[in-house]
This record gives C-alpha cells, structure tokens and sequence, in this order.
C-alpha cells in the first residue's frame, strides 16, 4: 500500500550568523492514510522543523516529501495547521476567524451562505456554536485553541498537523481538549500528525509515536507501535488506559528513550 505522506532522506540547513546550522539529517518517514503520528524528543531536536516543511512553510535542503502522491513545495489547504498560539484575529468573531480560512479554500465555488454554514460546522465540531460571535478575548486560552483547529477542520485539509497545541494550557484543559480531539479524528478520519513534549499525551493519542535523538543534526531515533484501539475507531478513555498493561508498557518505553537521551546530552555538556 502506498504510503498517504513519504519523508525520504530529508536534511535541513539553516544558514545563522555562526555559520551552518545542521537541524536533521536522514529523516524517512512513511505515514498510512487515517492514522495519528505524534512526534517527540528534547527540545532543540527539530520537531517543529520538520512539521514546518511538512506544511510547506519551509523547503528542504535535500530530500523529498510526498503526500497524497504530490510533491509538497509550497503551502496548501490540503495541509491544516494548527500552532501552539492559536494566531486568531482579535477583531474578528471565532465564526468569522473561521470564515476567513474558510473564503481561501472555497470562496470562488461557493456562496456566502454556503461558506458561513461551512464555518459554522467546524465551531459546532468542536463544541463552540455558543460562542460563534465572541471575539478571542472574550473567550478562555482552551476555547481559542478550539477555534484554530476548527479553522484548520474548515478548510477540510487531508493532512492536520499539529505544533504543541494544547502545550500552553493547564492540565484539565489540557485533558478536556485532548479529549474532544479524539472525537473529532473519529468524526473526521483525518490523518494527524502532532508535535509534543508530552509522554501521556503521545502515548493516549498516537497510533505510532516517533521518537527523535537529540540536535544538531537530528533524526529519527526509534518508532514506537501503540498496542491499542486506533483513536480513528473508537476514542481512548484516560481512566481506563491508567491501568492497562499496553499503555504502561508504550509509556514506559517513550520515557526511557528520553531519559537515554537527557542522559547522553549531559555526558557530551
């Protein structure tokens, strides 16, 4: 089966006043239609790097990135993205931050009416509907992020990809999200690809966890199969995992791949 999104000998260069910056080297990667990848490792490993180039917001130096058999060069809606600030308007409704996404995609083959039912949709997926004409400050930090990612489900992208969403809210917040955005990918099917530091959160949501070594020149250093029920099917109970055996051992095995890593960076300081 060909793979939905194909990362094949990426490396990425920054040219910075110290000279070259070597960010990843050898990144391959194959991600299946429908599934939830989530990336992790120390800060400084290149997570958001290579989530940037696979949005097109960035090119690599060398290497290719596929996906839906499509070269990707450029920013596109086939590719949502939500970031850790959810980068709403302040002088726009969340319905109408919304709508300006929405326009983009759909502005020329759509009417008004058709683009503000679309809108609309997206804030009722995420549970907003009563808050459809508040503008950002008149809304909770846990609310905001809601509306980026119904942004980012309005333009009904193949590919979501998410940047440490949820990294600057508190822990129930954290929770209550987590939870809503296991419903959406079971309403929507979509294939995630999500950037944390967050263990819990990997493990709890991810069908595959890629774990990545420490930077300069980072890459890919393990690929860790969650033994559970792909969220795509049925959402993930947090109470229930907290005494699975199949969570407990796939938690445990992110973290020590971590602690090896933490471990090497303070033996080479």
């Amino acid at each position: 089966m060909t793979a939905y999104l194909e990362i094949d000998k990426v490396e990425m260069h920054f040219e910075t006043k110290r000279g070259r910056f070597h960010a990843l080297r050898d990144i391959n990667l194959k991600v299946n239609r429908g599934e939830f990848i989530t990336l992790i490792g120390h800060s400084g490993c290149g997570k958001s790097t290579l989530l940037n180039l696979i949005a097109g917001l960035i090119k690599p130096t060398a290497g290719t990135l596929i996906c839906d058999r499509k070269e990707i060069n450029a920013p596109g809606p086939d590719r949502g993205v939500v970031f850790q600030n959810h980068s709403l308007l302040p002088w726009l409704s969340c319905r109408d931050n919304v709508l300006l996404a929405v326009e983009r995609v759909f502005g020329d083959r759509e009417t008004r009416a058709q683009l503000i039912a679309r809108a609309r949709a997206a804030l009722a997926l995420v549970g907003l509907t009563a808050a459809e004409a508040k503008r950002p400050h008149e809304i909770s930090g846990g609310m905001k992020q809601r509306v980026g990612i119904a942004r980012a489900l309005a333009m009904e992208p193949k590919l979501l990809l998410m940047d440490e969403p949820f990294g600057a809210l508190d822990a129930l917040t954290r929770a209550r999200l987590q939870d809503e955005l296991m419903k959406i990918v079971q309403a929507t099917g979509s294939t995630v690809v999500m950037v944390t530091h967050d263990v819990d959160e990997a493990v709890l949501l991810s069908d595959r966890v890629v774990m990545m070594s420490n930077g300069p020149a980072a890459t890919i250093g393990e690929v860790l199969d969650v033994p559970l029920a792909p969220v795509r099917e049925a959402p993930r109970l947090r109470l229930e995992l907290a005494h699975e055996p199949a969570y407990l051992q796939s938690r445990e095995a992110v973290l020590e791949f971590l602690y090896r890593k933490q471990a090497h960076l303070e033996a080479a300081a």
